[in-house]
């Protein structure tokens, strides 16, 4: 008999590079059982990365739902794993030290064996906290190295990254193929050169299937070494997702490793479920783009766990794009003109940005100023014209070194808005906020949570956790969700496979009120079904815009992009407000866009005589932010 080789379900990844949302927490318990059912999994990821944050967008508490999603797992003794993203914590932005080292202890509290942690730059600095709290808190520390291929990240780099992790705290190593470009002779080599380094240490190999390496690279991870291998499973294997169990079970087998016997029942039980959920909902999030693999990502090599929110950034984009060309005249582009645009421009933007490795958040930093750039372009701007604020920080170290180097246009650029690199450690520019947090909490009279997880909930997604305990992200989340019905319907422009339009929505996603454009002006209209009585006729939503008076001398700054309008970024800046005088240049409020902060420049110089966008609301792109005298 051959080495033993383990399993490992990635089931959150799967739909998380599938589509936007995971199953509810009720979905994931149905579904518990057949996987335990199976018998092959010695390992299930069960949290981390964006999963908490999606609970919350579609009004769910995150807590609840892995208290009881890594219950059954616990019970069994099948070990649950969670995606960690050191410095950003479970989050796309850097966290507080203390908010950190609460998260490993809640995780394991939770039910969270192994907490599986990365940094986007491959920064021991940020990785080192992330080790001791996960063991402080009780969790096995597995350190992931973030791969990418690129002239500076060579197999020598990664098996001495690896040495480097391991001597700071890291007890498993995971090679986190994200984006399924590593080539397979490559990454047999990194497995072998650590495994002669350390031939005690666990080796775990996980793999996207998006550009088709990913079943060659893990029986050379396997062949050198490697003791467990990520899979997914049908009907959310292959695509952006990973190699199917059954796959890579029988290549194993061939190979003549030891691999554990699958109950094909409960196999063909967790696929109907699977499909099951799909049909509910998540069907609707799932671009049908990304249940097929594409050679073309070995380009632009962007990661399959971000190209569910790629396909909906760019969907909303190219929307907003077109109404701009519109207006001008000029034709429109389809979705595969901009994202082979967008793959040309992350190929150039990529290596002038210093190569960070394609993980997020740094995966969404590249392929966001990418877009921006192919957008700006295309409306006569000049590239690199709209930098996000979180791009800067990237490139001014605030998340450490980047491996290459920065091009020099940038660096010009940065030194002209006067920003300066850092060079420290990055967890310094992050003071602790707990005692913050706390103190907010206990003003709006919201409990701790048991083993203070609704606190941790808080200091982690502040503004999320907001929405959810308001009822706002629900809401939003319904009325998203019926106008995606109602699209599927009546057109197949969102067609997704396997997904059947019902006639009537299920009770629990019947909203009561939807927000609908009327030329231009919006209006709340009450929904009524079945023998519901009418409601009243529709009510203007707002008092719409009102157009500058005619042959007025006002100037009026309008929003670059769509995305929600805030005129700070944080408690430290003060408003715009009217009678301030602007100059062109200036930092007037900012757009949250494609998860990340846009600082909005004033084009034009004057004094504020109205302030239109409202803070914390959606805001389209054309449209006016304030008007200058």
């Amino acid at each position: 008999m051959g080495r033993e080789i383990k399993f490992c379900l990635v089931y959150r990844d799967m739909w998380q590079s599938s589509g936007k949302y995971v199953p509810r927490v009720d979905q994931l318990t149905k579904v518990a059982g057949p996987i335990i059912d199976m018998g092959c999994f010695a390992r299930v990821e069960t949290n981390g990365g964006g999963f908490e944050q999606i609970n919350l967008l579609f009004g769910e508490n995150p807590n609840q739902a892995v208290r009881k999603w890594t219950q059954p797992f616990n019970d069994e003794g099948i070990q649950t794993q969670m995606l960690e993203r050191g410095l950003n914590g479970i989050r796309m932005s850097p966290v507080p030290a203390d908010v950190r080292r609460l998260m490993f202890k809640v995780k394991k509290l939770q039910g969270t064996d192994i907490s599986r942690s990365f940094d986007g730059l491959n920064n021991p600095q940020n990785l080192e906290n992330s080790f001791l709290f996960a063991k402080e808190g009780g969790m096995i520390a597995q350190a992931a190295l973030s791969l990418t291929f690129s002239p500076v990240h060579t197999v020598d780099y990664y098996i001495d990254l690896a040495d480097q992790y391991l001597a700071i705290g890291a007890e498993e190593i995971c090679i986190k193929d994200m984006a399924g470009i590593g080539r397979p002779v490559s990454i047999g080599k990194i497995v072998k050169g650590i495994k002669e380094r350390h031939p005690n240490v666990l080796v775990q190999y996980h793999g996207h299937s998006t550009p088709g390496f990913s079943v060659a690279s893990a029986l050379e991870a396997a062949r050198a070494g490697a003791d467990i291998i990520d899979v997914g499973m049908e009907p959310l294997s292959w695509g952006t997702g990973h190699a199917d169990l059954l796959t890579i079970h029988a290549m194993l087998k061939d190979a003549g490793f030891t691999v554990p016997d699958i109950n094909m029942k409960a196999y063909m039980q967790v696929r109907s479920l699977t499909q099951e959920f799909i049909d509910d909902f998540l069907g609707y999030y799932i671009n049908p783009r990304n249940r097929y693999m594409n050679s073309l990502l070995i380009g632009p090599g962007l990661p399959g766990g971000m190209m569910g929110s790629l396909m909906s950034d760019l969907e909303k984009n190219l929307a907003s794009l077109n109404r701009w060309l519109k207006k001008r005249d000029k034709a429109p582009l389809t979705q595969e003109q901009l994202l082979i645009k967008l793959f040309d421009e992350v190929q150039y933007v990529w290596p002038r940005l210093g190569y960070p490795p394609l993980v997020t958040p740094f995966s969404q930093y590249v392929k966001n100023l990418s877009l921006m750039n192919v957008i700006q372009m295309e409306k006569g701007k000049e590239r690199w014209s709209m930098i996000d604020e979180n791009t800067w920080g990237m490139i001014m170290g605030r998340s450490g070194k980047l491996l290459g180097r920065i091009d020099r246009e940038i660096v010009d650029m940065a030194k002209a808005q006067g920003r300066e690199f850092f060079t420290g450690k990055p967890q310094d520019l992050y003071p602790d906020e707990l005692e913050l947090f706390a103190s907010k909490m206990d003003e709006k009279s919201w409990n701790y949570g048991r083993d203070n997880e609704e606190l941790l909930e808080y200091a982690m997604h502040p503004k999320q956790y907001e929405e959810y305990k308001s009822g706002k992200a629900k809401q939003r989340f319904l009325e998203d969700l019926e106008k995606r019905k109602t699209a599927k319907s009546g057109s197949s422009s969102l067609a997704v496979p396997a997904v059947a339009p019902s006639p009537k929505p299920a009770a629990s996603f019947q909203p009561k009120s939807m927000i609908v454009d009327v030329n231009g002006e919006q209006f709340k209209v009450s929904v009524s079904y079945d023998d519901e009585p009418a409601k009243p006729a529709p009510t203007p939503l707002a008092t719409p815009i009102p157009a500058a008076p005619e042959n007025s001398n006002l100037k009026e700054i309008t929003a670059p992009l769509e995305g929600t309008f805030y005129l700070t970024q944080d408690a430290s800046e003060s408003p715009l407000q009217v009678g301030d005088i602007v100059k062109e240049g200036d930092t007037i409020a900012y757009i949250e866009s494609m998860k990340v902060v846009n600082a909005i420049k004033a084009d034009k110089s004057g004094t504020v005589v109205e302030i239109i966008a409202r803070h914390g609301e959606d805001i389209e792109e054309d449209s006016v932010i304030v008007r200058l005298s």
